[in-house]
């Protein structure tokens, strides 16, 4: 199974405050039926992946809702309001691990919160790895594998996983090539991904065609990375005492100053790792604010750009 031990340094539910383990509730999964998906589109015309044996779950802990064993790619618009359309657009990447993707966490309300400021958003379902089809397996293995990611001296993750940086491409390919349907201006069509969504827009980004305009890079590991030419502006956010990433420095973001490619970073007091749309309570809660004034003092948020309309 590809990435099982970085499973729990990745996983994009806030962590508990206790370092050697967190509540007995919080990595407890109640299976629930699949919610409505009316909207979501598949990525691809044909099935790329093994047998469909998506589960999804609820998480005791927080009440969120999490997707896994996926094999089928989708994409799920939420529109802005035509009167309100910027004709940029962002294609959302939640995070979990590669194991999971935290829907309600990092998903579909960051895409609703774009959408109601004039962005059309998109929600990237991609590829995961697969995971045991019973929660009792599936939480033995987040169990054991907890304390591995947590151990001091864990090896960083791995930063590839061939099968979401594909499902990140084609979903800019997609949503450029049907610009016009959703009154989008292709050349700003980027990104925004979380723990290891963020793993997958910096992916994207580094690929040698098909890049996001524009990328969010929100708690993902901070080593430095080989940056190459023409390579887009990266916003970067995280809090300074995620237990995860918040003591690796700031290598990636000095990876593109060297690259003399536009980067901003935000690192806040607190918010520990998979703040979301913030914690309350902290700074965090103003990260999608921040990405917002971020695109708009880039000018790609002006209507009149490109063909938007």
């Amino acid at each position: 199974m590809k990435h099982l031990l970085p499973l729990l340094a990745l996983v994009s539910a806030p962590l508990a405050a206790q370092t050697a383990a967190p509540p007995p509730d919080f990595f407890n999964f109640t299976r629930i039926p699949a919610p409505a998906q009316p909207n979501a589109m598949p990525l691809y015309d044909k099935p790329v992946g093994g047998p469909d044996n998506e589960v999804w779950d609820v998480m005791k802990g927080n009440g969120q809702r999490v997707v896994r064993n996926v094999t089928r790619p989708t994409l799920t618009p939420f529109l802005p309001d035509p009167a309100k359309a910027t004709g940029a657009a962002v294609i959302v990447a939640p995070g979990g691990g590669f194991q999971m993707l935290s829907m309600d966490n990092e998903g579909w309300p960051v895409a609703k919160w774009l959408a109601d400021h004039g962005i059309a958003a998109f929600v990237l379902k991609y590829r995961l790895n697969h995971t045991a089809p019973d929660e009792k397996g599936f939480m033995a293995q987040m169990g054991a594998v907890f304390a591995a990611a947590m151990r001091e001296g864990a090896h960083p993750p791995d930063l590839k996983d061939p099968d979401a940086t594909e499902d990140a491409l084609a979903a800019l390919r997609l949503v450029r090539g049907q610009a016009g349907k959703w009154h989008v201006d292709p050349a700003r069509v980027g990104m925004i991904g979380f723990s290891a969504g963020a793993m997958t827009a910096l992916n994207a980004a580094l690929a040698p065609a098909d890049r996001p305009a524009f990328f969010g890079y929100i708690y993902g590991p901070m080593a430095a990375v080989e940056v190459p030419k023409g390579a887009p502006p990266m916003f970067a956010a995280l809090a300074l005492d995620d237990r995860l990433f918040g003591r690796q420095g700031f290598g990636i973001v000095e990876s593109w100053r060297k690259a003399g490619v536009s980067v901003e970073l935000h690192a806040y007091e607190a918010g520990d790792h998979g703040f979301g749309m913030g914690k309350p309570g902290t700074t965090s809660t103003m990260m999608l604010d921040e990405f917002h004034a971020w695109l708009q003092t880039r000018g790609l948020l002006s209507p009149a750009r490109g063909n938007a309309k």
